[in-house]
């Protein structure tokens, strides 16, 4: 009796440390694409970081000198605190796009991480979840910059982290659906500027969205990206943010529901 009730506990945490361990598969592929990164750290960092940090300087100082104040905010702090969250959504597409299907179909990376014990889900999440990491770092970088020129003055700013994370993964979703669905990288460029580009251009980044045409700012509402400005930026200069729980949940919806059609699409594109 009392052996059947060590075997049964045995068998019970087998398959619980069995069920957890593969939970966390994904970490693998994460791991890897890390590794990967960090042997093209140099050309990396220039490719995602440039571009911001350019806009930034060349924008807040250049045209910030001759803007009346925005809100209370200097142009810069206004344009700053737009652009960590435009980095974030930048660098997660450009690796949700470019380097996943680089590795979906030129290396073909994916079919051969299904020969071990993975899925495609495993597959998908990972390179999501990279993706997002890198989108925060991109965030992390401006953050320091805007530091650096005296415009973050409290170490609460910090908090907007988390969120930059948020925006990473929501776009890095978005982004693994146009990787699944594209052919040959072309469709890409039609992606950037057609759909980013626009969303870019109407959320905050730039100008207040009240400076758009009401139906416009109505249509507004339901781009990631306008939540996320609008979070971001009371986070970064210290303003109480309103609707807290609003910009989170819409955050979390595009970045769960992505991945999971995103997950599917590259399932049904792999097993074909």
């Amino acid at each position: 009796m009392t052996e059947a009730v060590v075997a049964t506990t045995q068998n019970t945490e087998h398959g619980t440390g069995h069920r957890t361990a593969t939970r966390w598969r994904f970490l693998h592929v994460v791991h890897r694409n890390f590794l990967v990164w960090r042997k093209l750290i140099g050309s990396a960092l220039v490719g995602h970081l440039a571009d911001p940090l350019i806009w930034l300087v060349g924008l807040g100082f250049g045209l910030g000198s001759l803007m009346p104040s925005i809100g209370g905010l200097s142009y810069i702090a206004f344009l700053g605190s737009g652009m960590l969250c435009y980095s974030a959504m930048n660098s997660a597409s450009f690796e949700g796009l470019w380097s996943a299907f680089t590795r979906l179909k030129m290396q073909r990376t994916w079919e051969s991480i299904l020969h071990a014990p993975m899925t495609v889900t495993d597959i998908v999440v990972g390179e999501w979840m990279w993706a997002g990491l890198k989108g925060t770092l991109s965030g992390a970088a401006i953050l320091l910059v805007m530091t650096l020129l005296g415009i973050v003055k409290s170490a609460a700013a910090l908090w907007v982290l988390p969120v930059v994370l948020l925006v990473g993964l929501a776009f890095a979703g978005l982004a693994l659906i146009v990787t699944a669905l594209a052919k040959s990288y072309d469709l890409f460029t039609y992606y950037f500027s057609l759909i980013l580009m626009p969303m870019t251009l109407v959320s905050g980044v730039f100008f207040p969205i009240d400076q758009l045409p009401k139906a416009m700012q109505v249509i507004a509402q339901f781009l990631p990206l306008v939540h996320a400005t609008t979070l971001g930026r009371a986070l970064v200069v210290g303003t109480p943010p309103g609707n807290i729980a609003l910009h989170i949940i819409v955050l979390l919806v595009y970045a769960l529901a992505t991945v999971t059609i995103a997950s599917k699409l590259v399932e049904r594109r792999l097993m074909r």
